[in-house]
């Protein structure tokens, strides 16, 4: 096959509506299949479509796509397609992270594993509600993984652009996986330092929401390695100020906003830089009470608050603010010497922007 795609107008006011309409495509043929297998498949179809379609800022996509025209790529419906497949894996990501933290909302509706709980005693069906409820939320997520690989083969991509695409997908998804692992073991094994929580957002959110998509555009646009180099020290510190703008929402972020409860982050004993760094420099009492109240699934809204005001007070907000900013600049300063395409450059930069200030 040739290593070329048929260019489309550019067109990009339209992208996420394009990269909705490639997510709904492919789960309309997925719908399909499921229910010829098993009309008791289809509930599957249905809480997959309602959780990729209902939400979601498609920050990935956006990354992934921004670097590809940045780096010469043109305008095509194949690269937008396949660039869709990281909402997979970010569909993933979520469903076995909402199981693994007990969560029981996400963007504002039952997690996964909740939804096919409340499925199963509605049915009226044996056994534990909740551990059905866990086991298909395993296996939702992993569908998700495996039609991330399948909308990417399947997205009409040159042999050339797969081959160069394929490390890049498979090395972030081992990333977002082990950095899932190292965010449990941090929460079981206690640990609060600020080196152990850089090394989890990097990792679990860093890398795979922000370096790598952009990484992956320059693979399936044939970047030199001065312009992929250049996305990696623009990528790395925006998406760790990403992953920290996350975690202050997860503590003070209005759940109206966020679609989760609020302090949720706190009840599931999150280890994160914000937390890290009130370890760091809270007084002995403030040490006591993270200590005692910290990733206590019945925390009231007054024993929030309460933590609330220890992480502030240790300056604990005000670092981590600080950080987020330190990071952004230290991303767009590092993306202003790279030979870009002008208009994709000044989307990157608005992207940067979005990516940290945002408020849910």
């Amino acid at each position: 096959m040739a290593d070329s795609i048929t260019v489309a107008p550019t067109d990009r006011a339209d992208l996420r509506r394009r990269v909705d309409r490639a997510l709904a495509d492919f789960l309309q043929g997925r719908r399909r299949w499921l229910g010829d297998v098993d009309e008791a498949l289809l509930p599957v179809a249905a809480a997959i479509e309602d959780f990729v379609l209902g939400g979601g800022k498609r920050l990935r996509p956006a990354f992934g796509y921004w670097g590809y025209r940045g780096a010469g790529g043109g305008d095509s419906p194949e690269v937008v397609a396949a660039l869709a497949a990281l909402e997979f894996v970010q569909a993933s990501a979520l469903i076995h992270d909402d199981l693994v933290d007990g969560s029981d909302t996400r963007r504002g509706e039952p997690s996964i594993h909740r939804r096919f709980a409340a499925h199963h005693r509605r049915s009226g069906w044996r056994g534990p509600a909740d551990g059905f409820g866990a086991s298909a939320a395993v296996l939702l997520g992993d569908l998700c993984l495996v039609w991330s690989d399948e909308l990417l083969h399947g997205a009409g991509l040159t042999d050339g652009m797969l081959r160069r695409a394929r490390p890049v997908f498979d090395e972030m998804r081992t990333e977002v996986t082990v950095g899932q692992y190292l965010d449990v073991l941090t929460q079981f094994t206690g640990d609060t330092s600020v080196h152990r929580a850089t090394q989890v957002a990097r990792l679990k959110s860093a890398k795979y929401t922000v370096e790598r998509p952009l990484l992956l555009g320059a693979a399936l646009a044939d970047a030199p390695a001065a312009v992929a180099a250049g996305y990696s020290g623009y990528g790395l510190p925006l998406g760790e100020a990403f992953q920290l703008r996350d975690d202050v929402l997860g503590v003070f972020g209005d759940p109206a906003l966020t679609g989760k409860p609020a302090g949720d982050d706190l009840r599931e004993g999150k280890r994160t830089f914000l937390v890290a760094s009130a370890y760091r420099t809270t007084s002995p009492a403030g040490r006591a009470l993270l200590d005692d109240r910290l990733g206590d699934p019945a925390l009231d809204a007054d024993g929030i608050e309460r933590l609330r005001e220890v992480i502030v007070a240790s300056g604990a907000l005000a670092v981590t603010e600080a950080r987020i900013t330190e990071l952004t600049e230290r991303a767009l300063t590092a993306l202003a010497p790279v030979p870009v395409e002008p208009e994709a450059g000044q989307v990157l930069r608005e992207l940067a922007v979005a990516a940290t200030t945002r408020t849910g």
